[in-house]
């Protein structure tokens, strides 16, 4: 919890709010692959990359 609390921490001193999307991205992106690897879905999500 430390680190997102620092993260945040330093978007709003810094504001560096354009950050926000791209890390949102990235986590989504993240989740997607570790909860399609053992489901059906892998062969399509694969493609996409």
């Amino acid at each position: 919890m430390s680190f997102i609390r620092e993260l945040w921490t330093f978007m709003r001193v810094r504001k560096k709010f354009w950050l926000l999307p791209i890390m949102f991205t990235l986590l989504l992106f993240g989740a997607l692959i570790v909860l399609a690897q053992g489901s059906a879905l892998a062969p399509f999500i694969y493609t996409l990359f």
